[in-house]
């Protein structure tokens, strides 16, 4: 979809009449859905253009999970209600459209130091603990979103539908080798199904500032178009491979940082007040294994279809390009991981 135009912005502004003479401005971040800055007379918001991927009823489950958040004393963004009452606008051809109120703080897009890890490891499990008895039947989560053989079909697909693709022998050299890690990777058994955020990429958690002090205090966790249950390995795991992997998504090279794997793994065990079942600590061994062969997959895929993720303009020639640096450093990361397996299973499962 096209990015939309300045009159485009303001009719989907005029849906949400809880906006005050509202101002937008481009947001930076996110890969998936369009986002701006909006600061009104009756406070700061951000407005979104929801990515097709994404069905309008999620919005059910954001309210669920963030009312539940701040009824347990949780800072959570709150949906505003459009013309129509509803938690989103339908702008048809224009998209679909969201406001909601923005939390303090900033992002980043990696981890600066083993005590930001930890606080954001802590703030992740008061996240868990506070949703861990919500009664909510999530709508219109993501299918298969982990579901490792079918992303290597769907790489498989792509290298079918597009022989004569520019990047096509890069991704079929990588294809090859993810297909025989995935073979070696072990399987995890049945597992508890958690309420769980699904994307905890780390520029997900917002903390107070960027100085030494600011930096280590955790103001909330934004982005919750992914909420739903699911195995803790798949949330953790997706977790470990952004925060461990301190030179970020857009590196060919990449390396696993025990030292913020430990201290943000301390972090999340001294906030949780549940017990993890021995299977869950075992599986979180595999977790960042195999949520970075999944990414690999995934990225590859849309470096031959290039539809789905986004991508920077200003440094890569097409979609195609940048998706393939991504999987390339996915599968760095991948075998970075697999080499600090001994090290952290036995921070996971010692004493237990």
């Amino acid at each position: 979809m096209a990015a939309p135009d300045a009159a485009t912005i303001e009719r989907a502004l005029a849906e949400f009449p809880g906006l005050v003479r509202p101002r937008a401005r481009p947001l930076a971040g996110g890969l998936i859905n369009l986002s701006f800055a909006v600061t009104a007379e009756d406070g700061e918001f951000v407005l979104q253009r929801v990515n097709p991927v994404f069905a309008p009823e999620v919005h059910e489950n954001i309210a669920a999970v963030s009312e539940q958040l701040r009824r347990r004393g949780q800072p959570s963004p709150s949906l505003l209600r459009s013309r129509g009452g509803q938690l989103y606008a339908d702008l048809g051809p224009e998209g679909v459209w969201r406001v909601m109120t923005r939390l303090p703080g900033i992002s980043f897009d990696t981890v600066q130091s083993p005590a930001q890890a930890s606080a954001a490891g802590a703030r992740v499990a008061a996240f868990h603990v506070a949703l861990d008895d919500l009664e909510h039947e999530f709508r219109a989560v993501r299918q298969g979103v982990h579901d490792t053989p079918a992303h290597l079909h769907t790489l498989a697909q792509a290298l079918a539908e597009h022989p004569q693709h520019r990047l096509m022998p890069e991704v079929a050299e990588l294809a090859e080798q993810v297909v025989v890690g995935f073979v070696a990777l072990p399987k995890p058994g049945e597992l508890p199904q958690r309420v769980c955020h699904g994307d905890l990429k780390f520029n997900n958690l917002l903390f107070l500032g960027t100085g030494p002090e600011e930096q280590v205090v955790t103001t909330g966790i934004v982005d919750l178009d992914t909420v739903g249950r699911m195995p803790l390995h798949h949330e953790l795991g997706d977790a470990w491979r952004s925060w461990c992997n301190r030179g970020g998504e857009d590196q060919t090279a990449a390396s696993f940082d025990l030292e913020v794997f430990a201290a943000s793994l301390a972090g999340y065990l001294g906030a949780l007040s549940f017990a993890l079942t021995r299977a869950e600590r075992e599986a979180l061994v595999h977790g960042v294994e195999w949520i970075s062969l999944e990414l690999t997959a995934r990225f590859a895929a849309d470096a031959l279809r290039e539809r789905y993720f986004g991508w920077d303009r200003e440094r890569f020639p097409a979609a195609g390009e940048h998706n393939l640096l991504r999987a390339r450093g996915q599968w760095a990361l991948h075998r970075a991981a697999l080499a600090t397996r001994e090290a952290r299973a036995e921070l996971l499962l010692a004493g237990r």
